[in-house]
């Protein structure tokens, strides 16, 4: 199972219609978004995957009522971090600020992901994988990043955009 990791979309439609293609094009079999949608406009285009989408909240996702409304409306699957998913045998934990994780401590899980900071990061320990794709909503072309997660050998891919 592959999956697709997006982040801090902040209603850069451009950028989210883009995203939408490319995650499409890949195939993926699920899409994680880790928070800072922004405005449910950004959810609409998000409808156009193919494959389910998961997230959470992030602290620039103010507009908590639309952004419920359409994510029930899509059949989109959204909430409060930490966000706890089992998938393919791994054991995925998702959040939007990656300080989020320390209160998780040594809980059960493979891959932590999460957003926030605008930064890819990539860091193994212990078996274990904690990422971040990067920077999806920013204005210079080729710089903006979304990743993917093969969720058996926990190989990661940045599509640049």
């Amino acid at each position: 199972m592959r999956i697709g990791v997006i982040s801090d979309t902040h209603n850069r439609l451009p950028n989210v219609t883009r995203i939408v293609a490319l995650l499409n094009e890949a195939g993926v079999d699920r899409v994680v978004h880790t928070g800072d949608i922004t405005t449910a406009k950004t959810l609409e285009v998000l409808a156009g995957l193919e494959a389910p989408l998961f997230g959470v909240y992030g602290n620039n996702d103010v507009e908590r009522a639309s952004l419920d409304e359409a994510a029930r409306r899509f059949g989109m699957h959204f909430a409060e971090a930490p966000l706890r998913l089992s998938w393919a045998d791994r054991q995925l934990v998702v959040v939007h600020d990656p300080r989020d994780l320390e209160s998780q401590g040594d809980a059960d899980w493979d891959i932590a992901l999460h957003g926030h900071t605008h930064l890819r990061s990539e860091v193994r320990t212990g078996g274990r994988l904690v990422f971040n794709p990067g920077e999806c909503a920013g204005h210079l072309k080729g710089h903006n990043a979304i990743g993917l997660v093969d969720l058996p050998t926990l190989e990661t891919e940045i599509l640049l955009f």
